[in-house]
């Protein structure tokens, strides 16, 4: 897909608009690259599995749908399905056929994988932490999670054609 050319009616950012997204840009993806860091490091896994195992361990019953789990997780269903795989290998997830659906199924968390997820939740909290809460005061927690909430929200459109991640 070619890019949209530049026309007279472009809306570049401003000096401020850009440094402000550029700093967004930094700090996600060293946000990201320490949490995966700290979770390979204490778990031998990635943040995407990290979250599929707390989506899992939330989950009533420890056990969810595939299409909603790819859901809760932003991620498409081929990625999902990739991630569910190896960590069925581990031994901390498994597959179940869905009763009243042939096509679908539901990623059950098993104990080894709950245990995992209870050693290795401690260490994760204390480096989102220290990441992010410590360097913020109350006041820039609460603007930052309603800023969050905003972005998201407008990147999550409810019409039916919504072009979302777990629905490709």
């Amino acid at each position: 897909m070619d890019a949209a050319p530049a026309t007279e009616d472009t809306r570049w950012l401003t000096d401020d608009e850009q440094r402000i997204w550029r700093a967004y840009v930094h700090a996600s993806t060293l946000l990201e690259d320490h949490l995966d860091r700290q979770l390979q490091r204490d778990a031998g896994m990635p943040h995407i599995y990290y979250g599929l195992l707390v989506g899992l361990g939330e989950a009533d019953g420890r056990r969810l749908r595939m299409t909603e789990l790819a859901m809760k997780a932003k991620i498409t269903r081929s990625r999902l399905s990739h991630a569910i795989a190896r960590l069925e290998k581990n031994g901390w997830v498994r597959r179940e056929d869905c009763p009243s659906d042939k096509r679908g199924q539901f990623a059950v968390l098993t104990d080894e994988g709950y245990e995992v997820l209870q050693r290795t939740a401690p260490g994760h909290v204390r480096a989102v932490r220290q990441a992010v809460f410590e360097l913020l005061t109350p006041e820039q927690q609460k603007s930052l999670g309603e800023i969050m909430q905003i972005v998201a929200e407008g990147l999550q459109p409810s019409d039916a054609g919504a072009d979302l991640p777990w629905l490709r």
